[in-house]
């Protein structure tokens, strides 16, 4: 199968530029006919010498998007070998995602340390950012797309074996605290500086207040795979939502969410509360068929991706520029909250936000050009372009 579109040829290196005209979107606000300097890999103050100049009047500049849940795209998965990985990367970055958190799906623990020994010499290299572990330490009564029979309690001394096959490569690892084990294993991330991340739950909402007390910081794509927001026993969602140490992700793709559920989550987290994710499986970036999602096969029939067996989404083919769009022309956010969701606010969990997540003077030179209708013209990562600059 071939990617959605023909991509410009990238960067061999890169080089001083000047890009003048845009609607420039920084940490205090748009700045209209901004301009952007480049130098090297990073973002200057003023414009290097000799530098290209290249007009973008007409455009947006955002940062480059951060996506901390991500399975694969392209055809490729992150249980896969390293040039299935880097596949996947590649194609996430020509949509616009210039950091990327590779995540497992559950499988067999020693398959698991296995993965995590090669997503971290990818992490090592500046490939990926690290890697965040969805299962198996989740819950059989909201396994989603999970193999129940390699599902198993977060004991402790299992979470650790995962923490240390990272490498120090670890940024999150997702659990049902409400299992044997798992508020220590909350508790036990914390302490080792990996997000401990509430998905995949069954949990009430006493059992997620008292995750959050321990150390647990963000909600695995809040309402999906997790007891619905009720009245009497309001569960996960209430807890998540309410506590201002949270921060949500939301898969903004049409399918995961009702629009009221989306706007429920921004006007009770608030924008800097907020990190849209793709949860992106291998068919991101490619069209409908049949995958694997782990150990486990996948129909995509219109762009939604569903179990084959039992029929449960199983992820999502979304990428983040497509969640840009949506965010702004569909759910009628405005562009600077949109970009704190896809950029800011992932960037400060994973603390790389000296580095990424914002147009600031000597940040890495990370960003997406986008037309008036919010498609992808460029992508730059690192100063050198992924997708150079389509501007006729």
């Amino acid at each position: 199968m071939a990617n959605e579109r023909e991509t410009p040829a990238p960067d061999s290196a890169p080089q001083p530029r000047l890009l003048t005209g845009a609607n420039v979107v920084l940490p205090t606000g748009t700045v209209h006919g901004g301009q952007v300097a480049v130098d090297g890999t990073r973002i200057t103050a003023a414009a290097p010498a000799g530098a290209e100049v290249v007009d973008v009047s007409g455009h947006w500049l955002v940062p480059g998007f951060v996506d901390i849940h991500n399975h694969g795209g392209g055809g490729a998965s992150f249980s896969g070998t390293a040039e299935q990985i880097l596949t996947a990367v590649r194609t996430h970055r020509e949509h616009g995602t210039t950091t990327l958190v590779a995540s497992t799906v559950t499988d067999e623990m020693d398959l698991l340390v296995r993965q995590a020994g090669l997503l971290s010499e990818l992490a090592e290299q500046g490939e990926i950012a690290g890697i965040h572990f969805e299962g198996p330490f989740i819950s059989p009564c909201r396994k989603g797309a999970h193999s129940e029979a390699l599902l198993r309690d977060p004991e402790p001394a299992e979470v650790r074996k995962l923490i240390d096959a990272a490498r120090g490569q670890a940024r999150m690892l997702t659990l049902a605290a409400e299992l044997p084990g798992g508020i220590d294993s909350v508790r036990l991330l914390a302490e080792h500086g990996v997000i401990a991340a509430i998905g995949h739950t069954d949990a009430t909402y006493e059992q997620t207040v008292e995750a959050v007390e321990a150390g647990a910081t963000v909600a695995t794509h809040l309402f999906n795979a997790m007891p619905a927001l009720g009245h009497r026993a309001p569960g996960p969602v209430a807890a998540l939502l309410e506590d201002e140490r949270v921060t949500v992700e939301l898969i903004n793709d049409g399918t995961h969410l009702h629009p009221a559920a989306l706007e429920l989550a921004f006007h009770h987290a608030g924008a800097d509360r907020v990190a849209f994710i793709t949860d992106a499986m291998d068919a991101a970036g490619q069209g409908d068929g049949r995958y694997m999602l782990g150990p486990l096969e996948v129909e995509v029939s219109e762009g939604v991706a569903r179990l084959v067996e039992g029929g449960s989404i199983a992820g999502s083919t979304l990428t983040l520029d497509r969640a840009f769009k949506r965010a702004v022309t569909v759910d009628g956010l405005s562009v600077e909250d949109t970009v704190k969701a896809l950029c800011a606010n992932p960037a400060r969990l994973l603390g790389l936000s000296d580095r990424v997540g914002s147009l600031e003077p000597g940040k890495d030179a990370d960003l997406v050009l986008l037309d008036a209708d919010f498609a992808v013209k460029g992508v730059m990562r690192r100063g050198a372009w992924v997708v150079a600059p389509q501007l006729a």
